[in-house]
């Protein structure tokens, strides 16, 4: 499965635009209860006016909160970044830090968002454990686990460690263009042959294929295509 998920998804990435580590941390706290998308038509002019961790601490509530107002959730986001930045002042001289025992003592920082940071701004393993992962692996069978950290030691366990920031990403691609959580395409899912929870959605294939999303459709649906 997880060889047909590298050919599945090639090119799989952080679908959060950034430029810096700061950017990412920043990006990642904003997309609790959000997409992605929405996150990345926020973050331009927020990183054009608060670039530093300085500056976010030292930050105009009321100013940054119109910022992130269309994220949802704004009052308790603003919150968290004027913590992160004052956090990164005080005890990492305005740095991000790149140990995962140092992320996790900053203000709103779990393992998830501080293993999508070190995976994707410092290239260190790290297995990114969000709801569309949880719910995939639990669905192949991978783990019966629900908690986030205990999942990502068993799956620590059956990969590589420097397969897993590559493996977080592949699996999240999936989970959120194939393998939908109402209603998974299993009929047109490129590892339906190996997945012992085939079935929970439609299996044929003209009907699966329709929920099929992402630009990666076309080729998601040539791989699954009945032979």
């Amino acid at each position: 499965m997880k060889r047909c998920l590298d050919d599945v998804y090639p090119d799989a990435h952080c679908e959060l635009d950034f430029t810096t580590p700061l950017e990412l941390l920043v990006a990642v706290v904003l997309s609790a209860q959000t997409t992605d998308v929405r996150v990345n038509l926020v973050t331009p002019a927020l990183f054009k006016r608060y670039r530093t961790a300085a500056d976010y601490a030292g930050a105009d509530r009321t100013e940054l909160e119109e910022y992130l107002r269309s994220t949802g959730f704004y009052r308790a986001k603003a919150n968290s970044v004027m913590g992160l930045g004052a956090a990164l002042v005080e005890r990492f001289d305005g740095e991000v830090p790149n140990k995962l025992e140092d992320l996790v003592t900053l203000p709103g920082v779990g393992r998830k968002t501080a293993n999508v940071v070190l995976g994707n701004a410092f290239d260190v393993p790290g297995i990114t454990v969000d709801t569309h992962f949880g719910r995939l692996v639990r669905r192949w069978g991978w783990t019966a686990e629900e908690d986030p950290v205990k999942v990502e030691h068993v799956v620590g366990e059956l990969i590589p460690r420097k397969e897993w920031t590559m493996l977080s990403h592949r699996v999240i691609f999936h989970g959120r263009r194939v393998c939908h959580a109402k209603k998974p395409a299993c009929g047109a899912c490129p590892l339906a042959r190996d997945c012992p929870s085939y079935g929970t959605g439609p299996t044929g294939f003209e009907e699966a294929a329709k929920l099929v999303k992402g630009v990666e459709k076309d080729h998601i649906l040539a791989m699954a295509a009945p032979r």
